[in-house]
């Protein structure tokens, strides 16, 4: 189901940059998902990574807990966030075990990784601990 949405979300990319489509879907504490796609521009550092899109969306709504985010992409062999977009998902990941997983899927297939692995002891800032 998640990744069927950021499979949907990936469609709605705007990439004339890179040419490079990328969706990705949020799944809240609440069981609410939210989808986002990357936007890019052509003054590079205002692209956005279609998970911030994702997340941003899920925040706005006023949902601040993820338990897990898809990201998908047909053309990149094997996706996984940018550190950005780690940092991010540690901001808003749910502090109980299992934490937050990250099921990626790409030219190579699918794979689900701990957020805990892919950005391991992540600054949280007054909050302590890691990702």
């Amino acid at each position: 189901m998640l990744m069927t949405a950021a499979r949907r979300a990936a469609g709605n990319a705007h990439s004339p940059c890179s040419g490079i489509r990328v969706g990705a879907a949020v799944l809240t504490g609440h069981e609410r998902v939210f989808v986002g796609c990357n936007v890019e521009n052509a003054s590079l550092g205002l692209t956005t990574c279609a998970e911030r899109v994702a997340i941003q969306s899920a925040v706005a709504a006023g949902e601040k807990e993820l338990v897990a985010v898809a990201v998908f992409s047909p053309e990149i062999e094997g996706i996984t966030p940018c550190g950005a977009c780690r940092q991010v998902m540690a901001e808003f990941r749910a502090p109980a075990p299992p934490g937050l997983l990250v099921l990626v899927q790409g030219k190579r297939g699918t794979e689900a990784i701990p957020l805990s692995k892919l950005l391991p002891r992540a600054f949280t800032g007054s909050k302590g601990g890691g990702g």
